[in-house]
């Protein structure tokens, strides 16, 4: 279906996308250490002191400090920064993709979830179950509305079945394969956290999402850790986070899922 795209309206979904990075920092630093995420106010990492409001706009405040705390003049992670453009890019993504719908509001909470969960695993190794397990419930639900509250045009939001099944599939599979590899090699091979990922995105985007997701993953989280195996010299038990290729890979099919399969499975 054809889109009307107002650019002002572009404008202020960049701004609120910015916005919503900005508190996705805040989950991604207190969620691992079980802090509250709204209390305190935000602080610098360095010397602990507030941050002032006019020192913690959005993508501005970083600009115009030149990544450092204006109070000790210690540096701030570029990772803030990253995180709220990279949030705010695919918020406009997800409004030309989507229009100002249903299936553009489910997926900013998705996409939100899936950038903190990446970086939380990146930073510590685990995919926090405060949000994987939620967003289960989150995304059966948006299935049940978009199918029997508010008629959504897009497909993106799965039916009931197809997210339940999701949920099965997604979470029953690496269950499986973790059982079977720890069983033949006796070590971990996936973690818990994982599994409850993959339940949750089958959640959101349906049981079709599982196979191309698990798919790029593993290929990309292979050629990756091969990567790493051959330039730094690690051995083969090196320990790659599993959860941003997850991520990733579910980033990609909400955006192409239906192109995807179409070329895959054609229907005629």
């Amino acid at each position: 279906m054809t889109l009307h795209v107002s650019p002002l309206l572009s404008l202020s979904i960049f701004v609120f996308g910015a916005i919503v990075g900005s508190f996705l920092n805040v989950c991604i630093v207190r969620i691992p250490k079980g802090d509250s995420i709204v209390h305190p106010p935000s602080h610098c990492p360095g010397c602990k002191k507030p941050i002032r409001f006019y020192d913690n706009i959005p993508l501005v405040s970083y600009i115009v400090l030149l990544g450092r705390c204006r109070s000790c003049r210690e540096r701030i992670s570029p990772r803030y920064f990253f995180v709220e453009l990279l949030m705010a890019a695919l918020s406009v993504a997800l409004y030309y993709q989507f229009g100002f719908s249903l299936a553009f509001l489910v997926s900013l909470i998705f996409v939100a979830a899936l950038i903190v969960i990446s970086f939380i695993d990146l930073d510590v190794r685990i995919v926090p179950d405060v949000i994987s397990l939620p967003g289960i419930v989150a995304g059966l639900l948006f299935s049940v509305v978009a199918r029997y509250v508010i008629s959504d045009p897009f497909e993106i939001i799965p039916s009931p079945l197809s997210a339940l099944i999701g949920v099965l599939v997604g979470g029953g599979f690496l269950l499986a394969l973790a059982w079977a590899y720890e069983a033949f090699t006796g070590v971990e091979g996936m973690g818990g956290g994982d599994i409850k990922l993959l339940a949750m995105i089958g959640a959101f985007l349906g049981w079709t999402s599982i196979p191309f997701t698990l798919f790029f993953a593993s290929l990309t989280g292979s050629v990756i850790g091969l990567g790493f195996m051959i330039g730094k010299g690690v051995g083969r038990r090196f320990g790659l986070p599993f959860a941003p290729f997850l991520c990733l890979g579910a980033l990609l099919y909400l955006f192409f899922g239906s192109e995807l399969m179409e070329f895959y499975f054609p229907s005629s």
